[in-house]
């Protein structure tokens, strides 16, 4: 569920140790946490992305927004709370052109199953499983990836990632504060 009030806040690059690191489990739901969760998803829009984590404004906490398509175009949109990611034994995979809010600018292809399941809660305490295929997918395992303290190019060469972050350095970057509104 979106909320209809927030307000985009920056969007953190690569290279802060909020983005680097474990978030932390989400264990109070009040006023704050709705909030938060309607300024993630104004960052995100702002920022013209399909997925924000929680850390990707500065803030450690087990969150994630996304408005993404599945492979039939159908667009989930919706926040989860606590993410755990399940991935099929047997994996089909996907290789496809990944971007990040927090490496502005740049792409590279991906490798990833091409089925994912998240489970967790919404801003009630309520149960929520999303079931992916194609680009929501995709966005599942990317987000949850944030949460954990990983970002796409972490799972590149180090030749490429390196190359990605030189470049993502001399953007200007994307959503609020960075002249690009």
């Amino acid at each position: 569920m979106q909320t209809p009030t927030g307000t985009p806040r920056p969007i953190t690059r690569y290279g802060t140790p909020v983005l680097h690191r474990r978030c932390a489990e989400v264990t109070v739901f009040d006023d704050a946490l709705a909030q938060l969760v309607a300024d993630m998803f104004a960052s995100m829009y702002a920022a013209h992305g399909v997925g924000l984590a929680a850390n990707q404004i500065g803030v450690d906490a087990r969150i994630f927004v996304l408005d993404c398509p599945d492979a039939t175009g159908a667009h989930t949109v919706a926040h989860v709370i606590n993410p755990v990611l399940h991935l099929p034994e047997q994996r089909d995979l996907a290789t496809d052109s990944e971007g990040c809010l927090s490496v502005p600018g740049q792409y590279a292809e991906v490798t990833r199953p091409a089925t994912a399941t998240v489970t967790g809660v919404d801003l009630h305490g309520r149960p929520v499983r999303i079931d992916g295929t194609g680009t929501l997918a995709r966005c599942l395992q990317h987000e949850v990836d944030h949460l954990d303290g990983l970002a796409y190019v972490d799972r590149l060469p180090a030749r490429t990632r390196k190359r990605l972050l030189a470049a993502a350095a001399e953007h200007p970057g994307v959503g609020v504060g960075t002249g690009q509104d």
